[in-house]
């Protein structure tokens, strides 16, 4: 019998603004229940018809997503996605966002978003080997954008080091939109070390229910349902809502996990991570068809005299539930106890199809499994069906509206004055968004278990030695995963369809630059309310552009998540949206790390080449030169040619693997000058360039985006095999896609002509000043 006491007489009203419920929400539960719920049921069903954790707007969008293909093991709908990456070994992998609660708790949000994101991948029987973060935060002009940069930064170290995971690469980006609403994006990886995945499905009814790991305190109650509204003024007063983490609790947890795991005694497990006790034991049932109960009176709790509710709805953190055999309790007790850990039998699989929840001897909840998990509402919107007008309008901005090149310079719009492209270039190189991200990762362990192969900053994806090796010709040979987490949001907010198929392409030739092969995808999809047209509209032709690529470029997508209601609101009830942010975390694999490269230069006189599209135009349009120096976010982004961007990676791959190629570098962010001038700081050499003047402005051949393009240097000792290389290879006949030599690697300038005309001459110590000392610089 349900407990209708006091306690449950509850203003409905107010209830259903707590937990984010329309009253047609409330209408469904009672007609899923056949009753009124009590006050403890409405806040579980607030939690789990969450956007956060059922996607009731963005679901229908996903089912769109490719998520098969030969590499992948396990796709959407458990923790994490599994891909085989050879030689017996199987890469777990996801990313996961802490936007809101890093917000009001930039320390804590950040640190917690760490250790929630690793146990997703240690739940499947996983060791987490790395983690890269997404982070999008407001200009730094603004003292309190500096202040939640560095909250969130200390969190990521403090919960990354503590838990000994190198924190390896990521990126980091500037705007206006995300202040007041930072996005803290996570992706770990792990390599599977159990002979079977560790799923999360409850199996035989009488099966104990384990929960083991930290206590149960009151913080983070609701959690879900606060990351999955907007940020408000009042939102300060959320801060209960955010979780405090114990890295060191975690990293016994990981051993114990793993240790436990394999046995083989652990029948199913679920991280207790958004929605807490609630959402592992209502998709632990779902997941395996059955049901499950559960004694509040036995969960190992931090607080005294704690409610039903805040027990079910706690994201208090290191938490895990287990399905495990009966006859093995004890050993797996003592396993947790020898870690330091609890480990508390708290109930049971049951067969009828319900989640029972009993606290003081009385049942508090009593749910369909299917209510709460698997059968969640989902809402329809209508989407406009062509872009917004004031896109439209965007789109017919042309390269002819800047001022004209007047000897060799050009002028500002936002500044009213003229520079040189010298001047230009210094000025790209030393914006935020551009600039090194030293100051952050210095702060990162990204040596630790002694698997990184590149230091974070030096090559285009961050790589991981894999430690099972094979021999060839008597040499060990150890293979390695490459991960990159990429989206230029410029690019989505001004054409979400391609800037989101760009944020896949430049992910995966991230990977390719390092020599490795792209695999899979993991994606966090930030965005506004999707209840208005615009945001729904920029949601779904996001979704659309993922399908597009990854099924061009066969990356599947194994899973990942949505943030929506990023936006926040002042205090005259403005409202502010984010710029659309669908990140994209690409994982591949290469079978012999020394193969790989970075993206500095290596030996002076190598010849410096770029490979890329003429299908794929390149544009000041949606340009960081436009935005930076001009002042202007405008036009069109370029749309990229997936079968072209396909061939240029595979043939960068290819030429990397047969030693000729010895560093590449994507050319994304201000175009080609930039592109150089990374590659010239990065090795302390400089570099001669000349390019043809191809008809077009100066300042579009040097800072134009798009074109799916590469740059790379080959072994000047190699220069005639290399040759015979391009004249044997595919690319002589392949006519949409170029490939030219553009320079050489040289001493201590970087020197840019065209058509014979010096327009760029600037030492490399300069480069590297302006580039490695603006983030810093507001610290």
């Amino acid at each position: 019998m349900l407990n209708l006491n006091s306690n449950d007489l509850y203003d409905l009203n107010e209830a259903l603004k707590v937990e984010n419920l329309t009253n047609d929400d409330y209408e469904e539960i009672c007609k899923r229940l056949k009753r009124k719920p009590n006050r403890t049921e409405l806040g579980m069903f607030g939690v789990m018809w969450s956007e956060h954790c059922c996607y009731r707007n963005s679901k229908p969008l996903l089912s769109q997503f490719p998520t098969k293909g030969k590499n992948v093991l396990v796709g959407p709908g458990e923790n994490a996605g599994v891909i085989d990456v050879g030689n017996n070994q199987k890469l777990v992998f996801k990313i996961e966002s802490h936007n809101h609660p890093s917000a009001i708790e930039p320390f804590q949000g950040a640190a917690t978003g760490v250790g929630g994101i690793l146990r997703d991948i240690f739940t499947m029987g996983a060791r987490p080997i790395a983690v890269l973060n997404s982070l999008r935060f407001g200009n730094l002009d603004k003292s309190s954008n500096v202040d939640l940069l560095r909250g969130v930064v200390s969190g990521i170290a403090h919960y990354g080091n503590c838990v000994g995971v190198p924190t390896v690469g990521g990126e980091i980006d500037f705007d206006d939109s995300y202040s007041g609403n930072p996005l803290v994006n996570v992706m770990a990886l792990g390599l599977l070390e159990t002979n079977q995945i560790v799923c999360s499905g409850a199996k035989h009814v009488g099966s104990p229910v384990l929960y083991v790991g930290n206590t149960t305190g009151r913080d983070g109650v609701g959690g879900a349902s606060f990351a999955s509204s907007e940020l408000t003024t009042s939102s300060l007063d959320d801060r209960p809502a955010v979780q405090v983490g114990d890295p060191f609790i975690e990293k016994s947890l990981i051993e114990a996990c793993l240790d436990a795991f394999k046995t083989g005694d652990v029948i199913a497990a679920q991280d207790m991570g958004a929605a807490g006790l609630t959402c592992s034991s209502a998709e632990m049932a779902a997941n395996g068809n059955l049901g499950i109960s559960i004694d509040l009176d036995l969960v190992p709790s931090r607080e005294e005299n704690m409610t039903s509710y805040q027990y079910l709805l706690s994201e208090s953190q290191e938490r895990m539930l287990f399905v495990v055999k009966e006859e093995k309790i004890n050993s797996l007790i003592e396993k947790f106890n020898k870690w330091g850990l609890n480990a508390n039998v708290i109930g049971e699989v049951i067969k009828a199809k319900e989640v029972i929840i009993s606290h003081k001897n009385k049942i508090v909840a009593q749910i369909p499994t299917s209510a709460l998990s698997d059968d969640t509402p989902v809402n329809f919107h209508n989407s406009i069906n062509k872009p917004p007008e004031y896109l439209l309008n965007k789109w017919k901005w042309k390269e002819n509206k800047l001022p004209e090149i007047n000897e060799q310079k050009i002028l500002s719009l936002k500044e009213k004055k003229s520079f040189s492209y010298s001047q230009i270039l210094l000025k790209l190189l030393s914006n935020p968004s551009i600039a090194s991200k030293r100051w952050v990762y210095k702060q990162y362990d990204s040596q630790v278990q002694a698997n990184t192969v590149f230091k974070p900053g030096e090559s285009d994806a961050a790589l991981i030695r894999l430690r099972e090796q094979t021999e060839k010709n008597k040499n060990k040979v150890f293979s390695g995963v490459a991960a990159s987490v990429d989206c230029n949001s410029r690019w989505v907010s001004l054409d979400p369809f391609r800037g989101t198929i760009a944020a896949v392409a430049e992910s995966s030739r991230n990977v390719s630059c390092v020599g490795a092969e792209p695999l899979a995808i993991t994606n966090n999809l930030n965005f506004s309310s999707p209840e208005t047209q615009t945001g729904y509209w920029q949601l779904a032709s996001s979704c659309k552009g993922i399908s597009e690529a990854c099924k061009a470029l066969e990356t599947p997508v194994t899973g990942g998540n949505v943030s929506l209601y990023n936006e926040s609101k002042n205090k005259d009830n403005e409202i502010t949206p984010i710029n659309p942010t669908p990140v994209i975390g690409m994982v591949g694999k290469i079978d012999n790390v020394d193969k790989a490269i970075s993206s500095g230069w290596k030996n002076l006189n190598d010849q410096i080449w770029v490979i890329g599209s003429y299908n794929s135009e390149t544009t000041i349009a949606a340009s960081s030169y436009l935005e930076y120096f001009h002042g202007e976010i405008t036009g069109r982004p370029p749309k990229i040619d997936l079968l072209d961007e396909k061939f240029c990676q595979s043939f960068i791959r290819n030429a990397i693997l047969n030693n000729f190629v010895v560093s590449a570098h994507d050319i994304s962010d201000g175009g080609l000058a930039v592109a150089l001038a990374e590659c010239c700081i990065l090795s302390s050499k400089g570099a001669s360039i000349e390019i043809d003047k191809d008809l077009k402005r100066d300042d579009n051949l040097l800072f134009a985006e798009g074109g799916s393009r590469i740059i790379f240097s080959v072994d000047r000792i190699k220069e005639k095999k290399w040759l015979d290389y391009l004249k044997s290879n595919q690319i002589i006949t392949h006519s949409s896609v170029y490939i030219k030599k553009i320079g050489f690697v040289s001493n201590e300038t970087l020197d840019i002509k065209i058509q014979e005309n010096i327009i760029c001459n600037i030492g490399v110590e300069e480069l590297t000043e302006k580039f490695n000392n603006s983030i810093s610089s507001y610290f």
